[in-house]
């Protein structure tokens, strides 16, 4: 690995948004992990998500196959873009069933990326998370999605806080989106308005003004990802 060249792992790296992400930061030549369940052909390496684990053995896991591929290198970013969808409310079927997808979709991710930081992020380096912009209020129609993503922007205020375990200098935000133009959004939303979602290169592009000391938030902080006309503005929540 050069020295001179940045090192992020991007987790939920094979996702329609890690993907972008990874594919930007590969032009920019940087070295690009990926953590997930299946690999990314374009990362340098890849960390495997084995579902059947419980979240202790996740962890364990990934920071061990880490470690091994960073042979005591830090990393300048760690992009945690991995997460769900599910709906329902108290009285759905999939009520417990969906609440349990998402914690471990969003929460489960969400806490190894921060472990991951502590462990091997660089000093000054940045963690983003992924909220939502819903759950800044009462979501009763998917209950568990709002649970969880509540769960990552109460994380986000911890980790940005004194003695939370980050390197010095570490900066740890939440892109909290609406909809994001994903190929599986336009499938199942056919008929929405799509100048209203927010492109994947925009998320993608910020990451990497972060990376480069540019536009980076106030530690902590909770972006809202507010898209009209096919625009995008940073409102904190």
């Amino acid at each position: 690995m050069e020295a001179m060249v940045g090192r992020v792992f991007v987790y939920g790296g094979k996702g329609a948004l890690g993907s972008v992400c990874i594919s930007k930061f590969k032009s920019k030549n940087w070295w690009v992990g990926c953590i997930d369940m299946k690999t990314n052909e374009q990362a340098d390496a890849n960390i495997i998500v084995k579902p059947e684990n419980n979240l202790q053995e996740q962890e364990v896991d990934i920071l061990q196959q880490i470690s091994n591929v960073l042979k005591g290198d830090k990393l300048d970013a760690i992009i945690c873009v991995a997460g769900g969808w599910a709906g329902g409310n108290a009285s759905h079927k999939d009520f417990i069933k969906n609440s349990e997808l998402m914690w471990k979709q969003s929460v489960w991710s969400s806490t190894i990326a921060a472990s991951i930081a502590a462990h091997h992020l660089k000093e000054g380096g940045f963690l983003s998370l992924t909220g939502a912009k819903a759950a800044l209020a009462e979501t009763p129609g998917m209950i568990g999605y709002g649970m969880a993503k509540a769960a990552v922007h109460h994380l986000t205020k911890s980790l940005a806080s004194k003695d939370s375990g980050l390197p010095k200098d570490a900066l740890v935000a939440s892109i909290l989106p609406i909809t994001l133009d994903t190929p599986m959004n336009r499938k199942w939303m056919p008929n929405a308005d799509t100048s209203k979602w927010t492109s994947l290169e925009f998320v993608a592009d910020l990451f990497w003004k972060w990376s480069q000391n540019q536009e980076r938030p106030v530690n902590g902080s909770l972006l809202q990802l507010i898209t009209n006309d096919n625009k995008t503005e940073l409102i904190t929540a």
